[in-house]
């Protein structure tokens, strides 16, 4: 049985009360973890390599146990939060990632970190997805693109405390105790969680439970097959991942080990620098949504995104930017310029029956983090590539074309990036069936 895109109108929520606002809110803090989680290998990298005598190569696979976790785990996340509660899978999940956080302070072997970071990543999987469903069932479409800028800064907050606010907590308490410190910022949230956030308007339980009939009714192959089979989606979904790229290889990553090797900053101005990149997408999400949704269009950005994104790439890789303040310009513009990249989440929610909202947006999460899954060990695997095998108190040291040389993955995703764009069909940011 087809879904019918007029079955269930996206006139369904027109209320942004601020009961609406705080739901979402509260539960965009279950991202904002996670991008902690996430990005914190950046301020720990030096520590982790020290501690478990590693190179480059094993320290990229143990960042990618958190993606491969989130690869595997988005496709069932999709489909149980188009058939269960949002409210009561955020808890689990968000209960997981914590565990795997104090697991991952108090591991004592490489094999055991890893195993904890693939748990943390489980959690992952269901956070921005659990957010995107929860904005569709409180806010109407026309404010799908603030929101989902919102949450998405939301994340990139996040992002930033992993980067110097976590490089400093780390000089002062040590790596393992600042991690079990953020297991217990993980439990304050799951709290905060677990008293305010509903799964939907209390006077839209027959609205739901109708959709969820016609979900039902279309069975589970049918919802993967009607996500996972589209064009559009997949666009969509290639578009934000490599846009996105800059996030995992500079910000979560790598960046912060560039920085301090090649252009001799301390630890503290390294990843001060990277967090610019999470900064400007704090900025930049919320203004491309509103950009978007005020030109009624969402291919122009994006597509403009992807052009700019390639030229400060090439000059942060080749220009000549040695001083301290013009390195946080530019990582600030790279982050404020690939936020175009959230324009791809309401282009598919619009895109898409009401009824397979999250399946549908879970193909953009799933091809973007299975970007980082596959590009984040291919970087350090290019870095040890011509790597001349010095080590200093035993952290390796590569050169500036070592680095050089896998940073080239960022401006040839840019040029894909930009050629998916210009492929996505223009919604004009209305739902299907109103186009």
């Amino acid at each position: 049985m087809p879904i019918s895109e007029h079955a269930i109108p996206h006139s369904e929520v027109q209320s942004t009360s601020i009961r609406a606002w705080l739901v979402c809110i509260v539960a965009g803090l279950f991202f904002f973890y996670e991008f902690i989680q996430m990005n914190m290998i950046s301020s720990l990298n030096q520590d982790l390599m020290r501690v478990y005598q590693i190179q480059a190569t094993d320290l990229g696979i143990l960042s990618s146990c958190y993606f491969l976790a989130n690869v595997i785990f988005l496709l069932p996340a999709g489909q149980l939060l188009d058939r269960f509660s949002t409210r009561k899978i955020i808890l689990t999940s968000l209960g997981i990632c914590v565990a795997g956080t104090f697991g991952f302070a108090l591991a004592n072997s490489l094999l055991l970190a890893s195993i904890f970071r693939f748990l943390t990543g489980i959690g992952s999987a269901f956070c921005f997805l659990s957010c995107i469903r929860l904005a569709s069932r409180w806010f109407p479409a026309r404010r799908m693109a603030l929101i989902s800028g919102l949450v998405v800064t939301m994340a990139m907050l996040g992002g930033w405390v992993a980067q110097e606010p976590f490089t400093r907590v780390i000089e002062f308490a040590g790596w393992r105790n600042t991690i079990l410190l953020d297991g217990l910022l993980g439990l304050a949230i799951m709290i905060a969680i677990f008293f305010v956030v509903s799964d939907y308007p209390a006077d839209k339980d027959q609205h739901f439970a109708n959709q969820k009939k016609q979900l039902s009714s279309l069975g589970y192959w049918q919802s993967i097959k009607a996500a996972y089979f589209k064009k559009q989606n997949w666009l969509g979904a290639i578009y934000t991942c490599l846009m996105n790229l800059p996030i995992f290889l500079m910000g979560a990553a790598w960046g912060s080990l560039f920085l301090e090797q090649i252009h001799q900053f301390s630890r503290d101005e390294a990843t001060s620098i990277t967090g610019m990149i999470f900064f400007g997408t704090v900025i930049g999400s919320p203004l491309a949504g509103w950009v978007s949704d005020k030109l009624g269009r969402r291919k122009v950005p994006m597509l403009i995104g992807s052009v700019l994104a390639l030229g400060i790439i090439l000059f942060i890789m080749y220009g000549p930017n040695e001083q301290y303040g013009v390195l946080k310009g530019l990582f600030f513009l790279l982050g404020l310029i690939t936020s175009t990249q959230v324009i791809s989440y309401p282009t598919i929610a619009e895109s898409n029956p009401t009824a397979i909202t999250a399946m549908s947006v879970s193909v953009v999460s799933f091809i973007t983090i299975g970007g980082g899954a596959v590009f984040i060990p291919l970087f350090g695997k290019l870095m040890d590539a011509n790597w001349a095998h010095t080590i200093v108190n035993g952290v390796p040291v590569y050169a500036a074309s070592n680095y050089y040389h896998a940073m080239l993955i960022m401006p040839i995703a840019f040029v894909i990036a930009f050629f998916a764009a210009c492929f996505l069909r223009e919604t004009y940011c209305r739902k299907v069936g109103e186009l």
